[in-house]
C-alpha cells in the first residue's frame, strides 16, 4: 500500500510505455466520464514538460523492469508527480483509449514483441529485469546508495 498527497492537479496525463523505450503520452481528465477521459480540448502547457514527462516515463519503467505500463502524472504548478505507476497489464480497449491510441499500443506491442523474439538466446535468461529486482534479488544496495557509500570512501 502506499500513501500519497493529493495532487490538485492542472493537467494530467496517461503514459503507455511498452518495452521501456517506447512512450504515448495522452493528455487525460481522469474527472471526466469513462468513456470521454481521453478527449482533452487544450494543448498541454509545454514541449519541456512532455519531454521531462517522457523521460520520467522511461526511467520509472527502466527500473522496475515492465515491459508494458501505464505512467499517470498530475501535473501541478508544472511539476509533474508520479500518481500511478504500476500497470503492468493497463487498460488498452479501443472504446476507452481510442482508436489512435489503441492502434498505437498494437503496433508498438507487436513491434517491440518482435525486436524480443529476434533478439532471443537459447538457454540464457532473455528476460528483462529491472534494477528494483536485480538489487533485490542480490541482496546489494541500490545503486545511487552504493556510488553514494564508494564516494565516500573515496574522500578519505
Amino acid at each position: 500500500m502506499m500513501l500519497q498527497e493529493e495532487i490538485i492537479f492542472d493537467e494530467y496525463f496517461r503514459c503507455y510505455c511498452i518495452g521501456g523505450k517506447y512512450v504515448r503520452i495522452m493528455q487525460y481528465e481522469p474527472r471526466n466520464p469513462f468513456h470521454l477521459r481521453y478527449q482533452v480540448n487544450t494543448p498541454p502547457s509545454s514541449e519541456k514538460l512532455l519531454k521531462t514527462i517522457h523521460d520520467y516515463v522511461i526511467k520509472l519503467n527502466q527500473y522496475l523492469g515492465y515491459d508494458f505500463n501505464t505512467v499517470e502524472f498530475a501535473v501541478r504548478d508544472g511539476i509533474p508527480y508520479a500518481i500511478d505507476f504500476c500497470n503492468p497489464a493497463p487498460d488498452a480497449e479501443v472504446t476507452s483509449v481510442g482508436l489512435e491510441n489503441f492502434e498505437w499500443v498494437v503496433e508498438t506491442s507487436a513491434r517491440y514483441a518482435i525486436e524480443r523474439a529476434q533478439a532471443h538466446i537459447d538457454g540464457q535468461d532473455n528476460l528483462t529485469w529491472g534494477e528494483y529486482i536485480k538489487a533485490s534479488a542480490s541482496g546489494q544496495p541500490l545503486a545511487g546508495k552504493t556510488k553514494s557509500k564508494k564516494a565516500s570512501a573515496a574522500k578519505k
